[in-house]
């Protein structure tokens, strides 16, 4: 295959999940990739905790929201909610991916919505809810200003994709293959116990399942993680046109990003390096009951300490308390994880048998 048809399935698989593995050229764009960019490409005008916006041909470090929706799947009509969101920060200088995996029952400010008689957990002057509920409610501008709130660093682009552009593009490779270690059957689907290969519809239902897995969202996101680095190994060992095309198609009405084609190129040839060494940490809480509802709630400490692991990863300043503490939100819900053990500094503590509710924060004595 030429090398213009191998940069494109190279960015093909930057769009799935920015794992390069592939020396890449700036070559001429053909006719089918720049139709297929510019269905994919749409930019949203959204608040950016930068003051001046990054130039990857300049190298800097970088940060991507990638988003699972389930907006007209299982023939939903409505903006459905976030599945999935992943935090991808890309850092040239240190080689380095960190993919942060962000449990979609977070308690959060959902920012810029104030909540309805009929849609509340907590309202008021500020309304929390679920993180994934931030999709449903504003959209890709809400989801990214939550996350920027929450995380306190700086969203630079995103990627949404179509869980039903999932399932359309495990069949076009052929399937994906892989060990499951749970026998289950989620919508009418089984999935059996051991290694087999996966076609779009059990893949999708794969990378669903939560309540069976003992480690629910957790291995559930480390089955997303897996389809998705699995997808891309598939494409970028693509060796005919046809085949190439019919991946492009299988994309390009499921994905949405602000990338543009020459951003998607820069990234494919100057941050390759960083893509081939990717890191993973999870932000999550301890469940609780609210209203009912089930919730992760977070701790003090983790949040911090998750915090100032992207920021490091951005080479941005580390801070030694928690931003936007404030002792008149109501609303505003953590526990005190001071005392809890951690089973892997940065990636997951042992929340039990601890954690004491702080409703509201006072800030003064954190």
């Amino acid at each position: 295959m030429s090398r213009t048809k191998k940069i494109i399935l190279i960015v093909i698989g930057i769009i799935v999940l920015f794992v390069g593995g592939a020396t890449v050229y700036l070559l001429k764009v053909n006719n089918d990739v720049d139709q297929a960019i510019t269905k994919m490409t749409k930019k949203i005008d959204y608040k950016s905790k930068r003051s001046d916006a990054v130039d990857l041909k300049s190298g800097e470090p970088f940060s991507i929201l990638l988003m699972g929706t389930d907006t007209g799947d299982k023939g939903r009509t409505y903006q459905g909610r976030s599945d999935s969101m992943m935090l991808v920060t890309i850092n040239p200088k240190e080689k380095q991916t960190l993919m942060t995996s962000l449990d979609r029952d977070i308690y959060t400010q959902i920012v810029g919505y104030k909540g309805d008689e009929n849609n509340y957990v907590a309202k008021g002057d500020t309304y929390y809810d679920k993180l994934n509920a931030a999709y449903s409610l504003g959209g890709t501008k809400m989801a990214i200003e939550s996350v920027q709130k929450m995380m306190d660093v700086p969203v630079d682009h995103y990627i949404e994709i179509n869980m039903k552009g999932l399932k359309t593009l495990v069949d076009a490779v052929g399937g994906i293959e892989v060990d499951n270690k749970i026998d289950f059957t989620l919508d009418g689907v089984h999935v059996k116990k051991g290694e087999q290969i996966l076609d779009g519809r059990h893949a999708l239902e794969y990378v669903r399942m939560r309540h069976e897995d003992p480690k629910g969202d957790v291995g559930r996101q480390a089955r997303q993680r897996e389809i998705l680095s699995k997808l891309v190994h598939k494409i970028l060992s693509v060796d005919s046109v046809t085949k190439y095309k019919k991946y492009l198609r299988a994309v390009e009405d499921y994905v949405r990003t602000d990338l543009t084609w020459n951003e998607m190129l820069t990234v494919a040839k100057d941050y390759t390096p960083a893509a081939e060494n990717i890191k993973q940490t999870q932000v999550e809480g301890q469940g609780e009951m609210i209203n009912d509802i089930y919730f992760q709630v977070l701790g003090l400490n983790n949040l911090l300490e998750e915090q100032n692991v992207v920021k490091k990863q951005l080479g941005l300043p580390t801070k030694k308390k928690l931003p936007n503490l404030d002792e008149d939100d109501d609303n505003q819900l953590f526990f005190d994880d001071s005392e809890v053990d951690k089973i892997s500094a940065g990636t997951h503590y042992d929340y039990t048998g601890y954690g004491k509710i702080l409703y509201p924060i006072d800030k003064d004595n954190y």
